[in-house]
C-alpha cells in the first residue's frame, strides 16, 4: 500500500541568505527523497516547499537545525499544511521580490579554514587568490546594494562566474559553492593593483610579497579590506609607529593589531581562557587583551594603556600578508585622516591618505556599505563591545513587544543609528563622531537603506535630547519627510532602555540601572553622567547622582582633565589658593597640563566658584580630575582616554576598601565624591598611585552599588551597568561588591555595546513607549 503523500510550506527567517542555506535545504530535500523548492524572497527570508512521506518531512524538519550551515542563524520557522503538487524533484527557483517576512541582512564573515586551505594549496585554483570566499565565509553586507542576497545585488555582478566556478556553482554535491553568491576565482574574481600615492599603477607581480617587502622596509601602506581600507605598519619599530602617529596627527590613541594567528597573539599579550575562540570566530572582532611583559609590540602602540587591541586576518591576502612579515603581526588600523571617516574607495585614499600612506594596495569590488572592525573587551570578565561593527551588524534585536516602524538617530559620539519594525530592533554599523564631516550624511544613508530595504513607513523618530548634538537635523528632516512624530529622549534613559532590552523586560516595569558615562544632556538642563535611575521604558526618575561640580570652560575641561579637577576642587571647599597649591605641588601648572598655566587656573577656579561654568554628575570627568589628580593623564586626545589611562593605572594595585558615603541633594541621593577627592589628598604622598587609583574606581561602583541598592527596595533584579564607563571593571567590581550582599544581580549589556553606540536602541523603546505604542 502506497505511504500517503503529504506536502508543507515554510517561511525561514534569520540569516537564511548569505549563507549558503538554498544549497542546504536542496541537498536535505534530496537525501530525504523529498521534492519541492527552495527560493529567496525580497524580504531577506526564505520559502520552502516539500512533499513527500510523512517520516521523511519529519526528518527533514529536524535536519533544519541539525545540519544546517555553520554561519546560519534560524530565528523563525512558520510551517504550514499544503496541497501536494506532485513535482517529481526539488528544484531552488529564481529569487522573488514579493515580502510576507523580513528577515536578517547577513553581516560580513571571515574567511573559513577550507578556504584558507584552497589559497595554500597549489593543486587547487584557488592557490593564492585574495579574495577566496564560499557559502560559509566571506564579504555580505559591505557589498550589498539591495536584498534578497543575490548576486546581481551585490557589487559581484560586476564578475561573471568563469566556466570552472559556474560548474561549481550548479553542482549540487559542491558543499561550499552550489549557489554560493559571492564566489569567485583569479580568472573571474576581484583583481588587486598598487598604487603610488600620485595614482600611478605599479607592475607588480605579486601584490602581497611586494607589500610585505614594503611594510619590512618601514613604509606605511594603505591596504583595503572588506569594509574600507587599513593602514598597515610595522609595530615593533618605534620610528615608524612614531611616523604613523605624526602623519595622522593622532598623538596617543592606540593603534589596532593584526597577528597571523593565535600562537602569535600568545606572544605579544596574555589572551584569558576563551579569547582565541573568540579571535578565530567567523565575526573575527578586535579584542583588547593585556599585553605580555616583554612584548617585542612598541610601547608607542598604545601608550600609557596594558591592553592592546588584537584581530586575526579575515581575507586571504591578510592571512598571506601576515604570514610574510617576520613580526608576525601588524599595525593594522582604520585608513582615514582624523576626523574623516575611514576611506572606503581609491578617490578618498588620494584625498585624505595622501601624506599619511606611502603606497596602496587595492581590489576593484566596490565597497557598497563602510564597515569598521568591531571591537570587545573584557570587562571583571565578561565579554563586552565598544563598536558593533562588521561580524555582528546588521544583525537584529527582538524588542519586548510589538513595535511601531521607527528610526532613532543615536547620539552624537561613537553613535549608531537604528530602525524597528514588528518585535525587531536593527541597530546599523557604528558610524562614528557626528561632529566629524561626511558622518551625519553617512548615517543617514545607512538608516534610509535600511529604510528600503525593510520597506518601512516610520510613524516615529527618535533623538537626543542634547540641543547642540549634530544629528539632530537629520531627524527633523526624516520625520517631516516621513510624516513621522519627532519625539526627544534623555541620554541616560535611552542607556537604560537599551541595556532592558536585551533582557526583553516587558513594557512597563521598572528596574534600576546605573548609567555613566561623560555627557549627557539632563532634564534639568545640566551635564549628568553618574546617575541611578528607577526607569521603564515610559519614563525613569533620578533616584542618585555624582556629587554636581562645576566644569571651568566646559568641552575645554573635557580636552584638559586639570580644568575638571579645579571644578571638583572648588566643588569639595578647598579655596582658590588651597587648590593652586594643590595643582603646584603636583606639577599641574606646566604648559603642557594647563596651556596658560596658572592664570588659566586661577580663571578656572573663579569661573567654577561663581556658578559661570556649566554643572556635572558626569562619572568620565570625574574620573579625568582623578587621573589628572594622579597625574596618570593629563590631556585627553580621544574619548575615555584619561579614564581608560587610570583603569590601566589600577592593575595590581591594593584596594584600601574606601567607599564615599552619601548625601542628600535636591531630593536625591548623591556620593561623596568631594569626600573621595579630600582622601586621595590625604593619602597621594604615602600610598602607590595604583593603589589609589584601584579604591577610587571601586569605591565610586561600591557607592553607587548602595545607592542602586536602596532604590531598588520593592522591585525585581537585576541591576543595570550602562554608559560609556560601564566597561570598566573595578567600577563593575565595586558595584557588584556591594549589590551581591542585597541579593542583587549586576548585568551590563553584551549583545550592544554599553555607550553610545547602543543608544539609538534605547531610544526606539522609548519614543514608543512616551507615545503609548508598546
Amino acid at each position: 500500500m502506497a505511504t500517503a503523500r503529504r506536502a508543507l510550506r515554510l517561511r525561514v527567517t534569520g540569516i537564511v541568505q548569505g549563507v549558503g542555506f538554498r544549497p542546504f535545504i536542496y541537498r536535505l530535500a534530496v537525501s530525504r527523497g523529498l521534492a519541492g523548492y527552495v527560493l529567496n524572497l525580497g524580504g531577506s527570508e526564505v520559502e520552502i516547499y516539500v512533499e513527500g512521506p510523512p517520516d521523511q518531512l519529519a526528518s527533514f524538519i529536524k535536519g533544519l537545525y541539525r545540519e544546517r550551515p555553520p554561519p546560519a542563524r534560524i530565528e523563525e520557522l512558520e510551517i504550514e499544511e499544503a496541497e501536494p503538487q506532485g513535482l517529481g524533484s526539488f528544484t531552488i527557483r529564481k529569487s522573488e521580490r514579493r515580502k510576507s517576512k523580513r528577515s536578517m541582512i547577513p553581516p560580513d564573515f571571515g574567511i573559513c579554514s577550507d578556504c584558507l586551505h584552497e589559497i595554500h594549496d597549489p593543486s587547487t585554483r584557488f592557490y593564492r587568490y585574495y579574495w577566496n570566499s564560499c557559502a560559509w565565509c566571506g564579504p555580505r553586507f559591505s557589498m550589498m546594494y539591495t536584498v534578497p542576497y543575490d548576486r546581481e545585488n551585490t557589487a559581484m555582478k560586476k564578475y561573471p562566474l568563469c566556466t570552472e566556478c559556474r560548474r561549481d556553482y550548479e553542482d549540487p554535491a559542491n558543499l561550499r559553492r552550489f549557489h554560493a553568491q559571492g564566489i569567485s576565482c583569479p580568472k573571474c574574481g576581484p583583481r588587486t593593483y598598487v598604487y603610488t600615492m600620485d595614482g600611478k599603477r605599479l607592475d607588480v607581480p605579486d601584490p602581497v610579497e611586494w607589500a610585505a617587502e614594503k611594510i619590512e622596509e618601514g613604509y606605511i601602506l594603505a591596504i583595503k579590506g572588506v569594509g574600507g581600507f587599513h593602514l598597515a605598519a610595522l609595530a615593533t619599530r618605534d620610528d615608524v609607529v612614531e611616523e604613523l602617529r605624526r602623519r595622522k596627527r593622532r598623538p596617543s590613541k592606540p593603534f589596532a593589531l593584526m597577528a597571523r594567528d593565535c600562537s602569535v597573539v600568545e606572544m605579544i599579550a596574555e589572551p584569558p581562557p576563551g579569547a582565541c575562540e573568540v579571535l578565530q570566530s567567523a565575526e573575527r572582532p578586535i579584542l583588547l587583551l593585556p599585553k605580555r611583559p616583554g612584548s617585542p609590540v612598541s610601547e608607542l602602540v598604545a601608550p600609557g594603556l596594558d591592553t592592546i587591541g588584537v584581530m586575526l586576518p579575515y581575507t586571504g591576502f591578510q592571512a598571506l600578508l601576515l604570514e610574510q612579515v617576520r613580526d608576525g603581526f601588524l599595525i593594522m588600523t582604520s585608513g582615514n585622516e582624523t576626523g574623516y571617516p575611514m576611506c572606503t574607495t581609491l578617490k578618498c585614499v588620494f584625498t585624505h591618505l595622501c601624506g599619511i600612506a606611502d603606497y596602496v594596495v587595492a581590489h576593484d569590488r566596490e565597497i557598497v556599505h563602510r564597515v569598521d572592525d568591531s571591537v570587545l573587551r573584557y570587562t571583571d570578565g565578561e565579554l563586552v563591545f565598544l563598536r558593533r561593527a562588521r561580524g555582528y551588524a546588521p544583525m537584529w534585536l527582538y524588542a519586548p513587544a510589538e513595535l511601531p516602524e521607527m528610526v532613532a538617530v543615536g547620539a552624537e559620539l561613537q553613535t549608531a543609528g537604528a530602525v524597528a519594525f514588528e518585535d525587531k530592533v536593527v541597530p546599523t554599523q557604528y558610524i562614528g563622531d557626528m561632529d566629524e564631516p561626511g558622518q551625519v550624511e553617512e548615517l543617514e544613508r545607512e538608516l534610509r537603506w535600511f529604510v528600503e530595504v525593510y520597506s518601512l513607513k516610520p510613524r516615529i523618530v527618535a533623538m537626543d535630547m542634547h540641543p547642540g548634538y549634530h544629528n539632530r537635523g537629520l531627524a527633523a528632516r526624516l520625520a517631516e519627510e516621513y510624516g513621522a512624530e519627532l519625539v526627544e529622549v534623555q541620554h541616560h534613559h535611552a542607556h537604560a532602555a537599551a541595556a532592558m532590552l536585551e533582557d526583553r523586560v516587558p513594557p512597563g516595569e521598572e528596574k534600576v540601572a546605573i548609567t555613566i558615562d561623560g555627557t549627557g544632556y539632563g532634564v534639568d538642563s545640566t551635564i549628568w553622567g553618574g546617575e541611578v535611575l528607577v526607569a521603564s521604558y515610559s519614563s525613569f526618575t533620578r533616584v542618585a547622582s555624582l556629587y554636581p561640580f562645576r566644569l571651568p570652560g566646559g568641552d575645554a575641561a573635557a580636552k584638559w582633565p586639570v580644568r575638571a579637577l579645579i571644578g571638583l576642587m572648588q566643588a569639595s571647599g578647598l579655596d582658590e589658593e588651597e587648590a593652586l597649591d594643590v595643582l603646584r605641588r603636583y606639577g599641574l601648572l606646566s604648559r603642557d597640563k594647563l596651556p596658560h598655566g596658572e592664570t588659566e587656573a586661577r580663571v578656572s577656579y573663579r569661573l567654577a566658584a561663581f556658578g559661570k561654568a556649566p554643572l556635572t554628575t558626569s562619572m568620565g570627568r570625574t574620573l579625568d580630575a582623578l587621573a589628572a589628580l594622579l597625574r596618570i593623564a593629563w590631556r585627553r586626545d580621544y574619548e575615555g582616554e584619561p579614564a581608560m589611562k587610570l583603569e590601566a593605572a589600577a592593575r595590581g594595585g591594593r584596594d584600601h576598601g574606601y567607599t564615599p558615603g552619601l548625601l542628600s541633594l535636591d531630593g536625591r541621593l548623591v556620593v561623596d565624591t568631594p569626600g573621595l577627592l579630600r582622601w586621595v589628598l590625604e593619602n597621594i604622598d604615602r600610598l602607590p598611585a595604583r593603589d589609589i587609583a584601584v579604591t577610587i574606581q571601586r569605591g565610586l561602583g561600591r557607592a553607587l552599588g548602595e545607592a542602586a541598592a536602596r532604590a531598588a527596595r520593592g522591585l525585581d533584579g537585576p541591576v543595570y551597568i550602562s554608559g560609556g564607563a560601564a566597561v570598566n571593571t573595578f567600577i563593575v567590581q565595586g558595584a557588584r561588591q556591594v549589590l551581591s550582599d542585597y541579593g542583587l544581580e549586576v548585568r551590563i549589556p553584551r549583545r550592544l555595546p554599553p555607550g553610545d553606540g547602543g543608544v539609538a536602541v534605547g531610544q526606539l523603546l522609548v519614543a514608543a513607549a512616551k507615545l503609548g505604542e508598546i
